[in-house]
């Protein structure tokens, strides 16, 4: 099934260098081995990476070695990095959550520039899908936000989206392949670890063997309609002067010819193209801009406020 996903979903094949996310857990372990197993079907070339962020002292440094001595035995190249994880948190003012995944991509995209892998392969499964939908609702999402995570971004692919988390256990614990257990995976103090083992459990024991099916449609029908949209919008810019952001702007009365879903669609492509964070209250107030008195203006954040000026919705960095 591995392989027949992989191929069906074109995630990597012949000529791709693939670079595997392995942090010594049972799903990037999974991923890893079953790389292993089917490369000589797929005809590619494998490396792992691994990303120390020194959060958990000795149990940290240990899935380091773990990681470095599987690569070892697999005959692999294994990219490792360190990083200072919670000053850097300080210095960003971001969780250790968020500052951890903006260095682990960081780090993925670096190794693929100076190496050429072609892929970066992350092992997200089906259970990891439920929660980033359920973060993201409980967050405040767009309608984008149900799709969850996709199975392929760019050059970045999951090819574990369909499988479950009992499925890969089994499958480690049939090839007696080892991992390591993230003991702060278990604190739920963290959000996602709060739906992983308090608000998932609980829906699936009134709602046994629907909930996640149900949610993995949904994802599933979200990313149909997600690509709809992509090519609608697109052919909006295209079509219609002002509102393809050049020069910063979009062109008022233009975006009140359009419907109210599409305006917040336009609007959350613009603030996605300055770097400004995206959830409902923002394009909401967008959308209220609109049809406000020119002058008046909506901070977006990280340092970017928005005004209406001169029939325009204007996009400006804070001085």
């Amino acid at each position: 099934m591995f392989l027949e996903n992989v191929r069906r979903l074109h995630l990597a094949g012949d000529g791709d260098a693939v670079l595997i996310a392995v942090s010594g857990g049972p799903d990037s372990m999974a991923l890893l081995h079953l790389f292993m197993a089917a490369r000589p079907v797929l005809a590619c070339s494998l490396a792992v990476a691994h990303a120390n962020f020194g959060l958990r002292g000795a149990e940290s440094d240990g899935d380091e070695r773990f990681v470095k001595d599987a690569c070892l035995a697999l005959g692999i190249e294994c990219h490792v990095r360190r990083f200072e994880t919670r000053a850097v948190a300080a210095a960003w003012k971001k969780s250790l959550e968020e500052t951890a995944r903006i260095q682990r991509y960081d780090f993925f995209e670096e190794v693929c520039r100076d190496s050429g892998y072609t892929r970066i392969a992350t092992g997200h499964h089906v259970g990891d899908n439920a929660e980033t939908m359920l973060f993201n609702l409980f967050r405040g999402t767009s309608t984008g936000g149900a799709r969850g995570i996709r199975a392929a971004n760019g050059r970045l692919v999951r090819p574990l989206l369909p499988f479950g988390r009992e499925e890969l256990l089994a499958y480690l614990e049939g090839k007696s392949i080892p991992w390591r257990t993230d003991s702060s995976n278990l604190d739920t103090v963290h959000d996602r670890n709060f739906i992983r083992h308090r608000v998932i459990p609980l829906v699936e024991e009134r709602f046994s063997g629907k909930f996640m099916p149900a949610l993995q449609r949904l994802s599933e029908h979200a990313g149909e309609l997600d690509e709809f949209v992509e090519r609608h919008v697109a052919g909006l810019v295209a079509s219609c002067p002002g509102l393809d952001l050049k020069g910063g702007k979009l062109h008022v009365v233009t975006l009140l010819k359009l419907t109210p879903f599409e305006r917040k669609e336009l609007l959350k492509r613009a603030l996605q193209a300055q770097g400004a964070s995206v959830d409902s209250r923002v394009l909401q107030r967008l959308a209220d801009l609109l049809v406000r008195q020119p002058g008046r203006s909506v901070p977006v954040g990280r340092g970017m406020t928005v005004v209406r000026k001169d029939g325009f919705l204007v996009f400006s960095r804070d001085s």
